[in-house]
């Protein structure tokens, strides 16, 4: 429809230099060259995308922007799909390009959280402590559903084994508690950045670790003691710690970590944080 688009407006133009004259075929033949010409340019400028260089980016990493991410609203509704490149270009998140997504909060028996510090291989914020794991359901049936957000479910758990190395039987979805939707955006530099509606889950279960150095560079459990540490540090430039992460800490996190038998309380479906 551009295309055609652009044909009719060239074409317009295109006529309106042409000077009427006695009926004849001739200064219309004069005039193509012109109009051809014209068409070219117009097609040439209004079909030119920035071209985003990535041959020094990590190139397992790379090829993960090739996966499809779940376009949505404002209110979560699907609205398409597209590659986790588009969605993560600062670029296209200005123009309002938003996608779901996850962060999993894992705790072991002791009632500590599992952190983790993403690779310096990372495409959007490198080397930054987070939650036990942060990502997308991709647009496919088995995450595509949205009863009880089982499809996001699925989707941690795909993750958590690839990230982390934990055995898919050990994170099963239904031991996973969904407890509610934050709304955020952020850049991680000029070209690459975050516009999402992130998944809060929660879960406490003692689990085998082996993670993927290409994904993680450092993991460990603390306490919440150890945690306010941390982001007490991350205040002072010390360390860095993802945007989405710090929000969640600085807003729910500790209400929530200190009733880990009990959240059903906090658990809120219909509404989303905007932060």
């Amino acid at each position: 429809m551009f295309v055609w688009a652009v044909i009719r407006t060239a074409a317009c133009e295109g006529h309106r230099l042409i000077k009427p004259t006695a009926p004849s075929v001739r200064p219309l033949k004069r005039s193509l060259p012109l109009l051809t010409a014209f068409l070219t340019r117009r097609l040439s400028v209004s079909t030119r995308m920035p071209e985003i260089k990535t041959d020094k980016l990590d190139q397992k990493q790379v090829q993960l922007l090739s996966e499809m991410c779940i376009l949505i609203n404002e209110d979560d509704k699907r609205t398409g799909a597209d590659t986790k490149k588009n969605c993560h270009l600062n670029s296209n998140i200005d123009k309002g390009l938003l996608h779901r997504a996850f962060s999993v909060f894992l705790f072991n028996s002791e009632e500590k959280l599992l952190l983790q510090q993403r690779s310096d291989a990372k495409i959007t914020f490198p080397g930054c402590f987070t939650n036990t794991c942060c990502s997308h359901p991709l647009y496919k049936p088995e995450e595509l559903e949205e009863q009880g957000a089982i499809g996001v479910r699925r989707a941690a758990q795909r993750r958590l084994e690839a990230e982390l190395g934990i055995p898919m039987n050990q994170v099963p979805p239904e031991e996973m508690t969904y407890l509610t939707r934050i709304h955020y955006k952020a850049q991680s530099d000029g070209v690459w950045g975050e516009h999402e509606i992130d998944y809060i889950l929660f879960m406490q279960k003692d689990v085998e670790l082996q993670p993927d150095p290409n994904e993680v560079k450092s993991h460990r459990y603390v306490s919440k003691e150890e945690l306010k540490e941390l982001l007490e540090k991350a205040k002072r430039s010390e360390v860095l710690i993802t945007p989405w992460f710090s929000l969640i800490a600085d807003t729910f996190l500790f209400k929530w970590w200190d009733n880990l038998q009990n959240l059903k309380q906090f658990m809120d479906h219909d509404r989303i944080h905007r932060m």
